[in-house]
């Protein structure tokens, strides 16, 4: 059995070991725009890394902070945080990062993808941690602001100066993470569990089976919006109350006639062999299979080809034109373009 992580509190973090440096959030998407605006509000020298012609460093700077060309702000920087997509980060890297790098900086990630699988080779005088949110980033600003936190995971690749924890866990402090708890890991770790989880439970295997449950209902002649509701809206009413009290609780707040159905059924419908599939997914994860097919579908050699064929044909399934037209029934139903736009 592995040994159980340790999990540290703002108690076992120390924010002053902030003060005097200079730390450059690289990206100000979803993750950059909460790491930088967090940790400027708790009181940390923020600084922003963008691309020359970004559409963010106005939004950046209107918000506060003060944006420079990635190279540059590396440069300026004791504490550099990548928050770009896995598969632009090597390149950018080698470019502006590498260059710029002094002995006794930290090297941060929110995920582990590019150093552990070896696209990303800090040099041995620096060192390499990682702060990785279990939340989206407009969570991670929201909870941040409401006074609460966000849990994260938390690790170290590369100790080059000795105080590479203690200086991530005051990083995750000053995210808010520390007010949740920041559970410790590895890259490994976090990098294989983090892709599987994805992949075979919650993008994966969630969409899929809402869309085949959709498909099934369709194809039995029931009315199209009322296999969205039943196989797709009430999904978030069932994963609410599992995020709320566990499985247990789940079932203690649905129908006799549900939880019933939901014993004899589930196995069903993930069998043995379904297990069997998922370990050959995590297999490919822990083995870099599925690594190198994503590289070479995104590299220019590639052209993101089959990436882009996928997420047309996913975007044509019907339920996308059902679920249009019955989120035009709620109030929310411009929550989405408010989380993208803010």
């Amino acid at each position: 059995m592995a040994q159980e992580a340790r999990i540290f509190y703002q108690e076992d973090c120390n924010l002053s070991l902030l003060e005097g440096k200079t730390i450059a959030i690289i990206g100000y998407g979803s993750q950059g725009h909460a790491h930088a605006l967090n940790l400027k509000d708790s009181g940390c020298n923020v600084i922003v890394g963008l691309y020359e012609g970004s559409k963010s460093k106005a939004k950046a700077e209107a918000q506060g902070l003060k944006v420079y060309p990635t190279a540059q702000a590396a440069k300026m920087a004791d504490i550099i945080m990548i928050l770009i997509n896995d598969e632009k980060q090597a390149k950018m890297y080698k470019e502006d990062i590498e260059p710029n790098l002094k002995a006794g900086d930290m090297l941060m990630f929110a995920h582990g993808f590019n150093i552990h699988y070896n696209l990303i080779n800090p040099p041995k005088d620096v060192d390499v941690t990682m702060i990785a949110p279990k939340a989206p980033g407009h969570t991670v600003r929201s909870e941040y602001q409401a006074g609460k936190g966000t849990p994260c995971l938390v690790a170290v690749h590369q100790d080059a100066t000795g105080k590479a924890l203690d200086l991530a866990l005051a990083y995750g402090a000053g995210l808010g993470g520390a007010r949740a708890g920041l559970l410790e890991t590895t890259f490994r770790t976090e990098t294989e569990t983090d892709l599987f989880g994805e992949q075979a439970v919650l993008c994966g295997g969630v969409c899929a089976l809402m869309q085949t449950g959709f498909e099934t209902l369709c194809e039995a002649g029931y009315d199209p919006r009322n296999a969205y509701f039943e196989c797709i809206h009430e999904m978030k009413l069932i994963v609410d109350l599992i995020y709320q009290s566990g499985f247990a609780g789940m079932r203690y707040s649905i129908s006799n006639t549900a939880e019933y159905g939901d014993y004899v059924t589930g196995p069903k419908l993930i069998t043995p062999e379904t297990k069997k599939t998922m370990k050959k997914i995590l297999s490919d994860i822990q083995d870099g299979t599925f690594a190198k097919e994503f590289l070479l579908d995104m590299s220019d050699a590639g052209g993101q080809v089959h990436f882009q064929m996928m997420r047309k044909l996913h975007a044509e399934h019907p339920s996308e034109k059902v679920g249009a037209e019955i989120r035009k029934l709620y109030s929310w139903n411009n929550e989405n373009d408010k989380l993208i736009n803010n």
